[in-house]
Parts: C-alpha cells; sequence; structure tokens
C-alpha cells in the first residue's frame, strides 16, 4: 500500500503508528503536545523509536468528549502537519471524522485519513478521500451496544463503512479497517473483539489496532492510564498474532520491540523490516 511516499508490504510487515494529539483533553496525554515545539520534539522520538507513520488528532475522541468546530480542529492540525513535513520524511495520519477538516489536512499534506466513524458520521469525508486518492482507515463505531452477535455484527458495521468508501471512489487496495477497541463496547465486548480479532481478517483488508493506554487495560489490571504500557504491549503481541498490519500506540519503542518479537516468531524467521 503506498502511504505518502512510502510503499508498505501490509501482508509482510507490521507498521507502528505513533499517536499524536494536538489536544488540551485527550484521555492518555491531553495538552502535552498541543504546541509546536512540544509536538515536534515528541514526533522526532517517535521516529526515532521506531514509529512508521504519525497519526494527528486534533480533537479528543475519548467519552464523554467535547466536540470542537471544524475552524477550530482544522487550526489544531494544519500548521502541525506543514511543519511535521518540513522536518521529517514519515507519513501523516489525520485523525478526524469531519469531510471539511480532512480536506483541509489533506491539502496540507496529510497522506491517510483515520475515520472513528468509518465514514458513516460524514460522508462527505470519503469523497475527499477519493478525490485526493489517499488511504483510508474504516474504524468500527455505533451509536449503542445492542449486538446480536458481536463479531458478525463488527463485520457487517464495517462492511457498511466499506460500501460507503468503494462508492465514493475509494480503491479496495486502499482501505484499511480497525475493530474500534473502546468505542460502542463495553470491557467483556472489547476483551470479546480481542479475542476474535483474526476473523476480521475474512473481509479480505489490512487491520489496524488501537488499544494503546486504553480502559479495558486499566479494568483489567487495575491501573491508570499512567501505568499501562505493559497491558498494551500484551494487546501488541496478540494483534500481530491474530494478524494486524498496524499497530497505533503512544509508546512506540516498546510496542515496536514486541511487535517486532512477535512478527519473528510468526514468520519463524529473524525480523527485518522488510519481511
Amino acid at each position: 500500500m503506498q502511504i505518502g511516499n512510502k510503499n508498505f508490504d501490509l501482508n509482510n510487515q507490521v507498521l507502528i503508528m505513533g499517536i499524536l494529539n494536538v489536544t488540551p483533553d485527550s484521555f492518555s496525554d491531553g495538552g502535552k503536545f498541543n504546541n509546536l515545539d512540544a509536538s515536534l520534539k515528541q514526533v522526532e522520538k517517535m521516529i526515532a523509536d521506531g514509529a512508521d507513520l504519525i497519526d494527528l488528532g486534533g480533537e479528543s475522541t475519548r467519552p464523554g468528549h467535547t466536540q470542537i468546530s471544524d475552524a477550530q480542529e482544522i487550526d489544531r492540525v494544519v500548521p502541525m502537519i506543514a511543519a511535521i513535513h518540513q522536518r521529517f520524511d514519515i507519513p501523516i495520519s489525520i485523525d478526524t471524522y469531519k469531510g471539511a477538516v480532512g480536506a483541509a489536512a489533506l491539502k496540507a499534506g496529510a497522506d491517510l485519513v483515520n475515520d472513528i466513524w468509518g465514514f458513516k458520521y460524514d460522508p462527505t469525508l470519503a469523497e475527499v478521500t477519493a478525490a485526493y486518492q489517499v488511504p483510508c482507515i474504516l474504524m468500527h463505531n455505533r451509536d449503542n451496544q445492542n449486538y446480536q452477535n458481536l463479531m458478525a455484527d463488527i463485520k457487517a458495521d464495517l462492511q457498511a463503512s466499506i460500501d460507503i468508501a468503494l462508492k465514493a471512489g475509494i480503491s479496495r487496495d486502499a482501505i484499511i479497517l480497525d475493530p474500534g477497541i473502546g468505542f460502542a463496547k463495553d470491557y467483556a465486548q472489547n476483551m470479546e473483539t480481542m479475542h476474535h480479532l483474526e476473523t476480521l481478517q475474512t473481509l479480505g483488508y489490512p487491520i489496524l489496532l488501537g488499544t494503546s493506554r486504553k480502559g479495558f487495560i486499566g479494568l483489567t489490571l487495575n491501573l491508570p492510564v499512567t501505568q499501562r504500557v505493559e497491558g498494551t504491549v500484551a494487546t501488541t503481541v496478540i494483534g500481530v498474532m491474530k494478524g494486524a498490519s498496524i499497530i497505533r500506540v503512544h509508546d512506540v519503542l516498546e510496542n515496536k520491540r514486541a511487535a517486532q518479537m512477535a512478527a519473528g516468531i510468526m514468520k519463524g524467521a529473524p525480523w527485518t523490516n522488510s519481511i
């Protein structure tokens, strides 16, 4: 898959996506990186630690978050995208569910669209993504937790997002799926989704796993958000074993090493970035 100026083999590679929240209220790092200098230092660190992609978000999507205007979100992300592109050679994902924000971010140089609503909140984002001919991440989400059969319903919901993307003109080989851990799922449903993650491969698209520091880890280990690195690493290893191609995390170095080890064991050969 071509993402920016990089060509990734998602059938044989595991990529690490580093999270950069330029928000004052994100659940795990709100306010730490919402100025340019701090953000650029964090990007530099994540790249040094092994990040393959940077996922930039301008609005918190934690439970109970306050929605901000398109203009506010654009003001947060566009200067950051330009500054990252100027200084670093790494693809940038824009984490948004709004068409206007996506358009501004892509115009500024973003290389990938990551939509927590899978194009269902604002279908114009699918049209914008298609127009710029960039890949997209379609995350599972819904406005309720009323499942008849959890994994079957997740797959059906994701298929609906895929259909929106294809109808908009997005290529089949430019779609990545995210099971949406922590979204529209209670504790047991998050654990079940992780347990059966491999079943999503039947949809035929690469899988991104985003569990970093999330609440189900805290509930399992009875730990605050600042002490969930090891729990996240465990989910990374399981994710790789169950076929995830991209791991989205705050703590790049620890999860990169864990993914390398897990992938090497799964391949039965020493890890290289080209396998």
